[in-house]
């Protein structure tokens, strides 16, 4: 049976996974009011959550005093999807992944802790990532619930530490959480940094795209809607102090994927009269410090116990991605 909620949390919700989960919500959960809560730095931005429902507080997750005022609300989940979440970036500035991916996890587990309080069945879900486990070499069987960390980055290892705070707390304090670690995924909004809308964007711009290393490094790609039902059915449905793995069962080196969306901008620009090729913007340029061979998750256990899996086949996610990012402002 399907839990019943009359007043969700979201955090991060304004950024590219918290505004498809605010959407699903809405859908699935039309008389659950939702409240998100975003620090609305450079990922985060509202006209994500354009023609959803919701109430809006903008809040800095590190900093206490701003969550402590949050206990006024009557709430009975928060979904946490705030974070930092570039590699990159957490090895330029590893200080501020700690302070927003540590801190501010610990700073909402408090914060949890005065909700159930108030309410025996409240959950906390946190949403995070397979890099927790590290780096798989090609033949290496997938990650799954009990892979054991290994994260290589600093931002690996700010979620590994915020995942283990959300296990402590259950097994500390009887908080009922839940959390799932998931694939690469990709679609609608998702803020230009990441790499599908790197290349989306040379493509458009006609400019060279940079290419790590060779591009071999494999990663599994999941598409953000097939994410946010599962992350709607592990709220409702997931057993209180488990892990679910979500994956896309779509494993692609950048360089295969680089090439797929460039055959799909190429046919969609040809449909429109204008010839192009543009294998030539490809720039292999110096590989980044520590970046990881592959991902790869097995997400059985989330198959066999709350009947999921990816929806989306990698062609129809990737067209439909190049068609949002193309389309006219």
């Amino acid at each position: 049976m399907n839990r019943k909620f009359k007043h969700i949390i979201v955090t991060g919700g304004a950024g590219f996974i918290g505004s498809h989960v605010v959407k699903k919500l809405n859908e699935k959960l039309p008389d659950t009011k939702i409240t998100v809560i975003d620090k609305l730095t450079y990922a985060g931005d509202l006209n994500n959550l354009n023609g959803t429902e919701h109430d809006f507080l903008m809040i800095d997750i590190a900093d206490n005093q701003q969550v402590r005022n949050l206990k006024e609300l009557d709430c009975d989940a928060i979904i946490h999807l705030a974070a930092e979440s570039h590699v990159d970036r957490s090895i330029e500035n590893p200080l501020d992944f700690v302070e927003t991916n540590v801190i501010g996890t610990v700073n909402l587990l408090e914060l949890g802790l005065h909700y159930k309080h108030q309410n025996p069945d409240f959950i906390f879900y946190h949403v995070s990532t397979d890099e927790v486990f590290g780096s798989l070499d090609f033949m290496d069987a997938s990650f799954k619930e009990t892979t054991p960390y290994d994260p290589r980055s600093p931002y690996s290892a700010s979620k590994a530490a915020s995942d283990h705070f959300v296990r402590a707390y259950h097994h500390t304090y009887g908080l009922n959480i839940l959390l799932s670690n998931c694939s690469n995924n990709y679609g609608p909004n998702q803020y230009p940094e990441k790499l599908i809308p790197v290349v989306i964007k040379s493509l458009q711009d006609r400019t060279p795209i940079p290419v790590y290393g060779k591009g071999e490094n494999i990663r599994d790609w999941l598409h953000v809607e097939d994410h946010a039902e599962a992350i709607l059915l592990i709220l409702q449905r997931g057993s209180y102090g488990k892990t679910y793995c979500v994956g896309g069962n779509c494993e692609l080196s950048n360089i295969e994927l680089i090439h797929k969306l460039i055959r799909i901008y190429d046919e969609i620009q040809s449909s429109s009269g204008f010839k192009i090729k543009s294998e030539h913007l490809i720039q292999y340029v110096n590989d980044r410090p520590g970046h990881d061979l592959r991902y790869s998750i097995n997400y059985e256990k989330l198959t066999n116990e709350l009947g999921w899996w990816p929806k989306r086949s990698i062609v129809e996610g990737l067209v439909e991605t190049v068609c949002w990012y193309i389309r006219p402002q």
